[in-house]
């Protein structure tokens, strides 16, 4: 996996093998409001090679989703891709050295990569599933779309896919409200599953669900990821679950990507003030207590952007320089990695920040974020 610059190819970073399966460059996506565009992701490169698990991390809000459904272009206005190119190199679908552009793809040619190329797992089962057909018939519904297969061939199919994911055959005859939310999980994973694609886009397929569940389904897409060999990118905003599963991870913010790099990296040399917070803010299983510390502030305003790096008015490094930056991904000084990148060029790893901040505390915090803080701070207890 890569990401290049968010301001364009220059300074991109070479996937990890000469022809990535998913190639995401200079995407951006706007929601159009009467107040102005949202601009939910902008020019984004990222690149997904075969056999890799991307984590793509941030907080709700950061884009996540939207650059996934935008690239398989599954977005309704009022949102509308304004830059950039998705290219696709599958084994089936592209054939020699020319990949298939996604954006420029018709109808017909995009019934044939979704779900038999690119399969998505999508958010919230329980919403995901309809509640009026058994598990076989939405099995089934998918595996006739998509591949040519008689009748009986499918109904094992079906009864196949659920092995697959460790559930009984006998709830194929089960309905969504029937099952577990472990359960329902799975069977959305089954179906992503059953047209055998090469990329599988997992958005937040763990939320809602208790830590041992999640365990489990983690555990299981592992061992289905390398047994089929599909690749995987998976979002959450959960970045403790990533460094667990994922072989690479690019971190998310107000639509730009903040920083990239292996599991490892971002473990042990988070180098983004960002990626810190979000590292700072769950607890550590081993070593010596610590408090745990949030990011103050909200994201920003993405109809009217500052200048700079997005993050400046929650950041607690920031200097006047930051308005001025590209927001370009260069390698980390520091680094033995040469795709571990940042958007930050003013800070490194281990780097200790000012104490005593708050999102208050800069200058230039917009008025809406300010007062914000100061109504949270002035409400009595119990009101």
């Amino acid at each position: 996996m890569s990401a290049g610059s968010n301001s364009g190819t220059p300074g991109a970073v070479p996937a990890a093998g000469s022809k990535p399966v998913l190639d995401i460059r200079d995407f951006s996506v706007v929601y159009r409001t009467p107040s102005g565009d949202v601009r939910a992701v902008d020019r984004v490169n990222i690149s997904l090679a075969a056999g890799e698990v991307v984590g793509l991390a941030g907080e709700s809000g950061s884009g996540k989703s939207t650059l996934a459904y935008g690239a398989c272009r599954l977005l309704r206005a009022p949102a509308f891709i304004t830059s950039g190119s998705v290219r696709y190199q599958g084994r089936r679908l592209a054939q020699g050295s020319q990949a298939a552009d996604v954006l420029r793809m018709t109808p017909q040619e995009l019934q044939k990569l979704r779900w038999r190329e690119i399969a998505i797992v999508f958010q919230s089962a329980m919403n995901a599933l309809n509640p009026v057909l058994s598990v076989r018939n939405q099995l089934l519904d998918v595996i006739h779309a998509h591949m040519k297969m008689p009748r009986d061939e499918a109904r094992d199919r079906a009864a196949s896919l659920l092995d697959l994911v460790g559930i009984p055959r006998s709830r194929l005859r089960s309905y969504p409200h029937e099952l577990s939310g472990g359960m329902r999980q799975r069977v959305m994973i089954a179906m992503a599953l059953a047209a055998e694609p090469e990329v599988v886009i997992m958005d937040e397929p763990t939320t809602a669900l208790d830590v041992v569940v999640q365990r489990d389904i983690l555990a299981q897409i592992v061992e289905l990821k390398d047994r089929l060999g599909f690749s995987i990118l998976f979002i959450t905003h959960d970045l403790s679950l990533l460094l667990e599963l994922a072989d690479r991870i690019a971190v998310m913010y107000a639509g730009q990507l903040m920083e990239v790099g292996t599991a490892g990296e971002i473990h042990r040399e988070a180098s983004h003030p960002y990626t810190q917070g979000l590292l700072n803010s769950f607890p550590s299983l081993r070593g010596p207590r610590r408090d745990l510390a949030g990011i103050p502030g909200s994201p920003p305003d993405l109809r009217h952007p500052s200048p700079g790096c997005p993050f400046l008015p929650r950041c607690s490094y920031g200097t006047d320089a930051c308005t001025r930056i590209d927001m370009e991904l260069l390698p980390v000084a520091t680094s033995q990695d040469s795709e571990h990148v940042t958007a930050c060029p003013f800070v490194l790893p281990g780097t200790p920040p000012p104490e005593g901040f708050t999102a208050t505390d800069r200058l230039d915090v917009p008025d809406h974020l300010r007062l914000a803080d100061e109504a949270r701070t002035t409400v009595e207890p119990g009101s």
